[in-house]
């Protein structure tokens, strides 16, 4: 009685349970079913073939878990096979044996239950059109591609970095088309190498990257290998463009130099200011007594020729000295409204007529329509001079000398260039140019101090002056002088 009553009980759980079952017999045929399926009394269709009565289909199911179990061997008791949700194929079921005798009686077959397979496909959607928007929406590149070269994965960012739209890298693009020569081949082997890292990883590898328009840039990569089952089936590679970041690098290094030459501007101008006004008292001394000398007595020729050659090395100091006061900024500065163009010519008209200039052939090419520049004109003076002697001194007396004024492109500072046909700088003086005491004249005929004089006078007026070798031959100087000095900002030109 016990026994009946439990088997009505699981006739009724059978039943209310909500998805199909069925009992097929190896041969596919209907041997049960639960019950009322699908509105269609069970007399009805136990018999017949399951795959005609279910999925009106003439032949069983491409991926019957039946017809799978069927083919397997030394299958165990309870295993179950499922089957693939594929509209044309036949949807997700449950299957296993039935066994008597240790043989195979029949098979239990129970559906998936198609609509939380849609509740979990919508939900499987969401998540890939999710990771899609954030993969997406990266300011990093990310690029993906199968073990053959194809692009599986090419964000928005990667489109910017590379030149290719998303849709022609997705279709016709192959990843080793963006490494220039054997660049593709040398990533793979560091991402196949323990020596780099972890296998099948490489973290911040900086590389060439060619863009589409044939650009070869530099980038930082981190890359990874992806596994299924141990075997490589694609990379992804996550590119950062580095142009910026070395443009800043450089910007950086560029302002480091020019602090650490200002500050050794300061510094030896406050040596300087001392050592000038202790050397100017016995200057005077030695100047004085040998005028005094020359004036009260009656001395011979070759006598006299030795106290003038004391006079001129005298003032030779003297002139030194005055460079050095110059230097140290120790003289007041007084600033007006100047004509760049009239302070030129004056230097030029000064200099001209000596012996150092009679085989230079001067070229101006002086904006007319140049604007007021606020400068002190003695500084400025001494500025031009220093170059255009320079210049003349490197041509040895012959040659070509082109000066060249114009209003910036930026319209805010006006830029002077002097530029000679003399054998250029070395490339090992260049960066020296403008140290104090750096001369790559004789001993005795330089004391190193022109240029860093020139340096310190255009720094205090807030330019920029820079020195370059000319394409054909010869270097030029370019001064660049601000319009409007605004001393609570900081400005300067060229910065």
């Amino acid at each position: 009685m016990e026994i009946e009553t439990a088997d009505k009980y699981l006739l009724k759980v059978l039943n209310a349970f909500p998805r199909k079952i069925a009992v097929i017999s190896p041969d596919f045929i209907i041997l049960a079913t639960r019950g009322s399926i699908i509105g269609i009394d069970q007399n009805n269709f136990i018999g017949q073939k399951c795959h005609k009565v279910f999925f009106d289909k003439s032949a069983p199911c491409e991926d019957c878990p039946t017809k799978q179990i069927g083919m397997k061997q030394n299958l165990k008791i309870g295993q179950v096979l499922t089957g693939k949700l594929d509209e044309k194929k036949m949807p997700c079921v449950f299957a296993y044996p039935i066994f008597t005798d240790g043989e195979i009686e029949a098979f239990v077959m129970m559906d998936f239950g198609l609509p939380r397979l849609n509740y979990l496909e919508e939900k499987l959607e969401h998540s890939n059109a999710l990771l899609g928007n954030l993969i997406n929406s990266s300011v990093i590149a990310v690029i993906a591609a199968d073990m053959e070269g194809k692009t599986l994965m090419f964000n928005e960012a990667a489109s910017q970095i590379s030149g290719y739209s998303m849709k022609e890298a997705l279709q016709s693009l192959d990843i080793r088309d963006l490494y220039p020569g054997n660049g593709a081949q040398k990533v793979m082997t560091k991402l196949r190498s323990e020596e780099y890292g972890s296998k099948g990883i490489l973290k911040s590898y900086k590389a060439d990257f060619k863009r589409k328009d044939g650009e070869i840039i530099p980038i930082a990569l981190n890359a990874a290998i992806v596994y299924e089952k141990w075997e490589e089936s694609a990379t992804v590679g996550f590119f950062h463009d580095l142009r910026e970041e070395l443009k800043i690098k450089k910007e950086l290094e560029k302002t480091q130099v020019q602090l650490l030459q200002a500050e050794k501007m300061a510094s030896l101008g406050k040596l300087a200011a001392g050592v000038a006004h202790q050397l100017n008292n016995p200057l005077g001394g030695i100047t004085l007594f040998t005028k005094l000398i020359l004036e009260e007595y009656e001395l011979e020729d070759n006598l006299k020729d030795d106290l003038h050659r004391i006079l001129e090395d005298a003032q030779r100091c003297r002139d030194t000295v005055k460079e050095l006061l110059e230097f140290s900024r120790q003289t007041r500065y007084l600033v007006h409204p100047q004509d760049i163009n009239k302070a030129l010519s004056r230097t030029l008209f000064l200099l001209e007529n000596q012996t150092l200039f009679h085989n230079i052939k001067i070229i101006k090419n002086l904006s007319p329509e140049l604007p007021l520049v606020p400068a002190d004109i003695q500084q400025l003076n001494h500025l031009f001079m220093n170059i255009i002697l320079n210049g003349a001194q490197a041509m040895d007396g012959k040659g070509q000398l082109t000066i060249t004024t114009h209003l910036g492109d930026d319209k805010k500072c006006v830029s002077i260039e002097i530029a000679d046909t003399g054998p250029g700088i070395a490339k090992d003086v260049l960066p020296h140019l403008f140290d104090p005491f750096f001369t790559t004249k004789e001993e005795g005929k330089g004391t190193g101090l022109g240029l860093s004089l020139v340096y310190g006078i255009v720094e205090n007026h807030g330019g920029m002056i820079t020195a370059a070798n000319n394409l054909d031959k010869g270097a030029s100087f370019i001064i660049q002088l601000p319009l409007a000095k605004d001393e609570n900002k900081g400005d300067k030109c060229g910065k």
